[in-house]
């Protein structure tokens, strides 16, 4: 994998997160009714700094859940029937029944992710509204999915590769194509 273009250093991501938090406030009219949760693993950080931004903002603190998809993924069958999902933990410890639920992740691509996140989502509970924010979108769905929030559009090529780098997990803040 040779690396081709970093497209967002941290700079960049910060200017695209803040970006983000105003665009979920004006079109939800505030932050009352709102809980972001982050699929893990990187939309998990990225949710984090959006409920800063918006604590920021409106100065108020939008509650924040942590979704983990193993079990709802279309495929865990292609794996070995030796091989085990790593499952991570699911953690939203608000109600979001009649909330509007705004998932976030960090590259939005074929869509089977989200697809899978909106399953989770409707097993526990049933949100009046389910928005999707991401980092990148790089464009090849292969559900009719959209993010209603989008950091940076990246057309990319099936061969190239999205590596979204945070902090948090990664001690750096940038987003590279790797071809």
């Amino acid at each position: 994998m040779k690396k081709k273009t970093e497209i967002l250093d941290a700079a960049a991501m910060n200017r695209a997160l803040t970006r983000m938090a105003h665009e979920i406030l004006e079109k939800n009219k505030g932050g009352e009714e709102l809980v972001l949760i982050g699929i893990k693993t990187r939309g998990v950080p990225l949710t984090n700094r959006l409920q800063e931004k918006i604590k920021q903002i409106e100065s108020i603190d939008v509650p924040v859940g942590e979704l983990d998809i193993t079990l709802y993924r279309d495929d865990l069958t292609k794996a070995s029937k030796s091989e085990e999902p790593e499952l991570k933990s699911t953690s939203i410890n608000n109600d979001i029944t009649g909330k509007k639920v705004i998932l976030i992740d960090d590259v939005l691509y074929t869509g089977r992710t989200v697809r899978a996140a909106m399953d989770a989502v409707m097993d526990i509970g049933r949100p009046s509204q389910i928005q999707l924010g991401v980092l990148v979108d790089r464009g090849h769905r292969e559900l009719p999915i959209r993010a209603d929030y989008v950091g940076k559009n990246i057309p990319t090529s099936d061969k190239e590769i999205i590596v979204v780098q945070l902090n948090e997990i990664d001690d750096v803040d940038s987003v590279s194509i790797y071809e």
